[in-house]
């Protein structure tokens, strides 16, 4: 809540308001994310707001730029390989990824794609947060010895994977999907992909 992240009304400054309403955000959708909000959550009147923010567009900016931000430097992190780890780093980002991270940051990254399918600055930097998650697991699969038109088909193939199952909920849909999933890691990162594991069968295609 935004009353956690700061001591005393007085002390607000324009970063507390930013990541306020990336709480908000999360919680309550674009749509949600009122100044009126915020500043009943801060205790504050909406005057408090506008000392830090031309309007609510200068704050929507202001949380656009913040996520992507955050997000180039996480991508970054994830997909640097120490010198000769750079399979290892593969699967690392196929994992990190995959894992539930954090259900506010994945909130945030719903409300954010859902906001950009509406205002054409949300969708730049969508579009240019997904460039660097492409490009850099890009460069990772080149640096494995891919041509470079697999390493980009790979890298595309691993954001489908790890965004994918983020949505779904398959818990119960095989009594070893640990299995399931490292095998699809090595389907993704290995240059010639493994059996299916033996004792396990692929559903029929049905046609």
């Amino acid at each position: 809540m935004p009353q956690e992240r700061v001591k005393t009304r007085t002390s607000l400054d324009r970063s507390d308001w930013i990541h306020a309403a990336l709480d908000v955000l999360a919680d309550k959708g674009l749509d949600g994310l009122r100044v009126e909000v915020l500043a009943k959550a801060f205790g504050v009147t909406k005057g408090s707001f506008y000392w830090h923010f031309k309007d609510r567009q200068d704050l929507l900016s202001a949380v656009l730029t913040l996520w992507k931000e955050g997000r180039i430097k996480d991508i970054i992190k994830q997909t640097t390989a120490a010198p000769g780890r750079t399979l290892p780093q593969i699967y690392h980002v196929i994992e990190v990824y995959s894992a539930a991270r954090s259900r506010k940051g994945m909130n945030i990254e719903l409300a954010i794609r859902d906001w950009a399918r509406r205002d054409p600055e949300a969708a730049a930097v969508v579009e240019e947060v997904d460039r660097w998650r492409l490009e850099c697991a890009s460069r990772l699969f080149i640096e494995c010895g891919l041509p470079e038109k697999e390493a980009k088909s790979r890298s595309l193939l691993l954001y489908a994977y790890v965004f994918g199952q983020s949505l779904m909920v398959f818990d119960q849909y095989d009594a070893d999907v640990p299995s399931l999933q490292s095998w699809i890691a090595d389907v993704i990162t290995l240059p010639t992909p493994p059996a299916f594991p033996a004792g396990n069968a692929v559903p029929a295609t049905q046609s």
